[in-house]
């Protein structure tokens, strides 16, 4: 596409890179490599993942130290013989080398916000397409720094909570004592069925009918044994009528929804919640457990994801996919937990069902090892693990003014 892009006026590049984002995730990860012969090796299929959602980034943020990320790295399966025995980054040495790449990068990143409290920004996988969370050393080294630690489990709550809860807090021994559920009206309007454009409308009738999707949130936090409190964001096209209905929707779940205005007040918008959340750590309630037992098998363990906290009523996968999962639990995977890849703008995987759909299955389309980070993803539906580009990219935005100045950056 880039050498037609060569020959192409600039609409008709452009059209080429839409084709380029059209194309799904399985096509992106079909590159056919070393198709010259005999001296250029072996041919085979290959592709690309955003780092992201690559397998070390996912070690990277899982391991406790030095001699864990290169145990790990070393575990990486990088090819399979004639007979489809693993060979395995430590089998060609590429583990060390490794190791010394992410040696200095290792060492939690402290930074301050700017009211001078500390924080830890370190590792950056995605939850809708990896395991979602900060580090681990980043989590404990805070934890043994601060009275409380607050870390982020990001997209929704039936992605990045469920991962932390089941893969993180399983892999480092760590207990939650709460957790915040985080909303705003705007949102729960768009999942009653308002369109984006009409979401600054005051709109009693859809925020009601939208916290659903917040409810089951919240339902799906409390099965794994902390306390909840919901986070509602409050901006300012939202009034006092919307944010009032949400209360009370919430308060039938018996969950407080305090509000929050710290993107204008900076931490004293956020002092009601942050006293609602010591309240429920000191009171001793919590009683953490992941959702679902480590010797259970991979496919139950996905089916148990996808009816307790999707509320499917069950897990499709063709042959192939069966066959890939018995061949990985042959491996020693059987104990690993599974990290689920879908779309995060719905319990489903169909982006555009909003609210709390029921009923519908999980379609897993691809299941991939991470035998380094030691869990496997389940790819559903149409979720791509190698986003594309936007229709224009920002690039073209960018350039020098008469002052030699540079714009098009914001």
């Amino acid at each position: 596409h880039i050498y037609w892009g060569n020959k192409l006026g600039i609409d008709e590049r452009r059209v080429s890179w839409k084709r380029c984002i059209d194309m799904n995730d399985r096509a992106l990860r079909q590159i056919a490599n070393s198709l010259g012969g005999v001296a250029n090796g072996f041919p085979r299929e290959d592709g690309f993942d955003i780092v992201v959602a690559s397998e070390v980034m996912a070690i990277f943020c899982l391991s406790t130290d030095l001699e864990d990320m290169k145990r790990r790295l070393g575990n990486i399966i990088v090819a399979y013989t004639r007979d489809r025995k693993p060979i395995y980054a430590r089998d060609v040495d590429a583990n060390g080398a490794m190791t010394v790449l992410l040696r200095d990068a290792l060492a939690p990143n402290l930074v301050q916000t700017l009211e001078n409290n500390p924080a830890f920004i370190h590792g950056g996988p995605f939850a809708n397409i990896a395991h979602g969370c900060n580090s681990v050393m980043a989590t404990k080294t805070a934890l043994k720094l601060g009275d409380y630690v607050v870390t982020e489990a990001g997209f929704g709550a039936d992605l990045g909570a469920e991962k932390f809860f089941d893969i993180k807090c399983r892999k480092a021994g760590l207990k939650p004592s709460a957790a915040v559920v985080v909303g705003t009206v705007r949102a729960l309007k768009m999942h009653g069925g308002v369109a984006k454009e009409d979401l600054g409308t005051e709109n009693i009738e859809a925020v009601v009918k939208g916290t659903s999707n917040i409810k089951r949130h919240v339902v799906n936090t409390k099965k794994f044994g902390v306390p909840v409190v919901v986070a509602l964001n409050r901006f300012i096209t939202d009034t006092d009528a919307e944010i009032n209905a949400v209360r009370d929707e919430l308060a039938s779940e018996g969950v407080e929804a305090i509000i929050c205005t710290h993107w204008s007040d900076g931490g004293a918008g956020t002092e009601d919640l942050a006293k609602k959340v010591v309240e429920l750590v000191e009171g001793g309630s919590a009683d953490f457990k992941p959702l679902y037992d480590e010797n259970l098998g991979l496919l139950q363990k996905i089916e148990a994801i996808a009816k307790n906290i999707y509320d499917a009523s069950g897990v499709v996968a063709d042959q192939k996919v069966l066959n890939q999962i018995k061949d990985f639990e042959a491996l020693g995977a059987d104990k690993f937990p599974v990290c689920i890849a879908k779309t995060q703008y719905s319990f489903s995987i169909d982006p555009n069902a909003k609210g709390a759909p029921s009923g519908h299955t999980l379609p897993v389309r691809e299941v991939r090892l991470s035998n380094g980070a030691e869990f496997i993803v389940a790819v559903c539906g149409d979720i791509m693990t190698m986003p594309g580009l936007p229709r224009v990219p920002a690039a073209e935005k960018i350039t020098l003014n008469d002052q030699d100045q540079i714009e098009g950056l914001f």
